[in-house]
């Protein structure tokens, strides 16, 4: 049951009552090679029924005579994508209609709350991670950020989609910050690989290959990391509330609840939390490679000229 509400599905399955559920059956689109394209609604096979040749099994879509199937389908989970990213436009486009209509005055309304948040993320995570080069990254950064929080925030809404808690959209945006990282690094980060600084000649060979997989793991904690996290706590909160059916006791009610209630509560936390720290960290990884090299013989600081360079730090 826990498996079924966390996962994606062909149909949006919104409650249930003794009597009737209610469901919002979402397109299916199928192609097979040779045998063209299928478009159908998925509640012709939402019950295990075939239709047209096809059936799901385990969510999955596959031909009754088992050939290849291309699944298309605009499932649970990229409706809520489509949706999500419609309330960005809208939200954001408000926000930013009042940045117009009202420029040099005080924000109002949801431009004011979100000003906050924006500088936030400008001022203490891109300036001070990436340093003068901040702004043409801005946006990436912005969009991760109110795009994880939203998702996360939806995704603990009753009847809502796990987004953020499918590994294949987790996985997406860490390919994004690993492309952004890679083609915005400059040949110091390179050199920093290929030829570490203060290493041997001889450990060379060594230390590369792990240089090479530090920058393919970064993205894969950032994957990882927001996938475990939020889908653990759905699993948490539907654990303690199926604790009530699996006990059977009108008595594990109260308890089950109240730390249902407590980890929902948590989660709330964990939104924004899961957000920063996907955002905190890609700006690291941006900022370590934009970061331009300092030569032993720059002076930092206010010293006299003739001062040695050495008895300045880099």
């Amino acid at each position: 049951m826990i498996l079924h509400h966390i996962g994606d599905s062909h149909e949006w399955h919104w409650f249930s009552t003794d009597n009737d559920h209610l469901t919002t059956y979402l397109p299916i689109i199928a192609y097979q090679p040779g045998k063209g394209l299928s478009v159908f609604s998925s509640k012709h096979v939402a019950e295990g029924e075939s239709y047209n040749g096809f059936k799901l099994e385990h969510e999955h879509l596959v031909a009754e005579d088992g050939s290849k199937v291309y699944d298309f389908s605009l499932t649970k989970n990229a409706f809520a994508l489509l949706l999500s990213s419609i309330m960005m436009l809208v939200v954001f486009s408000i926000v930013a209609s009042g940045y117009k209509k009202r420029r040099g005055s005080a924000p109002k309304g949801i431009q004011s709350f979100f000003e906050v948040i924006i500088v936030f993320i400008r001022d203490e995570v891109a300036k001070k991670s990436i340093g003068p080069k901040y702004e043409r990254y801005m946006p990436y950064l912005l969009t991760v950020f109110f795009f994880i929080w939203f998702n996360n925030l939806l995704g603990l809404t009753p009847g809502a989609a796990n987004l953020t808690g499918n590994i294949a959209v987790t996985l997406t945006l860490a390919m994004l910050t690993l492309l952004v990282t890679l083609f915005s690094s400059n040949k110091y980060y390179w050199s920093h690989i290929f030829a570490t600084p203060g290493v041997p000649m001889w450990l060379r060979p060594i230390m590369i290959p792990v240089e090479l997989i530090g920058v393919v793991t970064k993205p894969f904690s950032l994957m990882v990391r927001l996938f475990a996290n939020i889908t653990a706590g759905h699993i948490v909160i539907l654990s303690f509330i199926s604790l009530i059916f699996i006990f059977r006791s009108i008595y594990v009610a109260p308890v089950s609840l109240a730390f249902g209630l407590f980890i929902n509560v948590l989660e709330l936390l964990v939104a924004i939390l899961q957000a920063y720290i996907f955002t905190l960290l890609t700006a690291m990884y941006i900022g370590g490679a934009v970061e331009e090299h300092h030569d032993a013989d720059l002076q930092i600081g206010g010293g006299d000229a003739a001062t040695p360079a050495h008895s300045h730090g880099h």
